[in-house]
């Protein structure tokens, strides 16, 4: 009798700690199946260029908690030169899966191709595929636009016709100047790439890319304008590449202020297709400039390219 009645006490005292000490039980039971899990992160290739612009900035934090925050997020592992990566969305941004549905769609990755025009060419992507679950983790993988050996390739021919053309002294709107001829003279525009690509799945030369004009002599607006980047970021000049719906040239911040630089318009094909083109009219001009020559394919989102404005 005595051990049942101690049994009942033991008991009751037991039922009476647990109701006491319930709520700070069941908050921290939540606090563990809810908490959002420690996001690796490894060191950012030599390419990252770690600037802010209007649209998007560098983070150091791979939980968003908004769109913005997201995109910054993404804008972050393309520029640090990951192969792939993971975060997670939180409980509190409720359309965090939902936002990243809409912009992984492979139908319409605008938004992505968007984000690609500001990091290193280097660091830029061919393929990106996003992956995600219910439970929030989000795995981007990343297939680069340049190989290593393209790189190194690439590098090397910058390192020989950079000893060419420059001399002590000279001032960096003087470089950009003489890389722009450079680049123009020893390239013409790829009139067939679009057709080649469509009819046949491939093309002859790979004029998207900076190894069409350095190496080929082919380009279209795409390697014109990844070419120059490679130059400016070699200098160590703040820029990005601009894009309309049909076109992509450069953006610049030169001596203060934001420029355009369009290497593409200024090797324009004529109807004598043996004459080689060469102009200026589109070498590091400002925006009303560029605006006042009314070509539909330089009208650009000032919402996203804000600098330009």
């Amino acid at each position: 009798m005595k051990k049942r009645i101690l049994t009942i006490i033991i008991c009751l005292v037991l039922t009476g700690t647990t109701i006491f000490y319930l709520d700070k039980i069941t908050t921290k039971l939540a606090s563990f199946f809810n908490s959002t899990p420690k996001v690796s992160i490894e060191e950012k290739n030599q390419y990252a260029k770690e600037k802010d612009y209007a649209y998007l900035q560098t983070t150091d934090k791979f939980v968003p908690y908004n769109y913005q925050e997201l995109l910054n997020v993404l804008y972050t592992i393309l520029d640090s030169g990951y192969d792939t990566f993971t975060f997670y969305c939180p409980n509190e941004y409720q359309e965090c899966l939902n936002d990243i549905k809409q912009i992984s769609n492979t139908t319409n990755n605008e938004v992505l191709t968007t984000i690609g025009n500001y990091v290193s060419p280097y660091n830029n992507f061919s393929t990106i595929r996003i992956e995600y679950d219910t439970a929030g983790e989000v795995t981007v993988y990343i297939t680069h636009l340049y190989s290593e050996e393209e790189i190194n390739k690439i590098s090397n021919e910058i390192n020989r016709v950079w000893t060419s053309l420059v001399s002590e002294g000279m001032t960096n709107k003087e470089i950009i100047y003489a890389f722009h001829d450079y680049i123009i003279n020893h390239t013409k525009y790829d009139e067939k790439y679009e057709e080649e690509l469509k009819n046949l799945g491939k093309t002859t030369y790979h004029s998207d890319k900076a190894i069409g004009p350095l190496f080929e002599g082919h380009a279209i607006c795409s390697g014109y304008t990844d070419t120059m980047s490679i130059v400016l970021d070699r200098l160590g000049i703040t820029n990005y590449k601009v894009a309309s719906n049909t076109h992509v040239w450069n953006a610049v911040y030169l001596d203060g202020s934001w420029l355009h630089l369009d290497l593409t318009w200024d090797d324009p094909v004529s109807e004598d297709r043996s004459k080689d083109n060469l102009l200026h009219k589109f070498f590091l001009v400002d925006t009303e400039s560029l605006e006042s020559f009314d070509i539909k394919e330089h009208t650009f989102d000032k919402s996203i390219y804000q600098e330009l404005k």
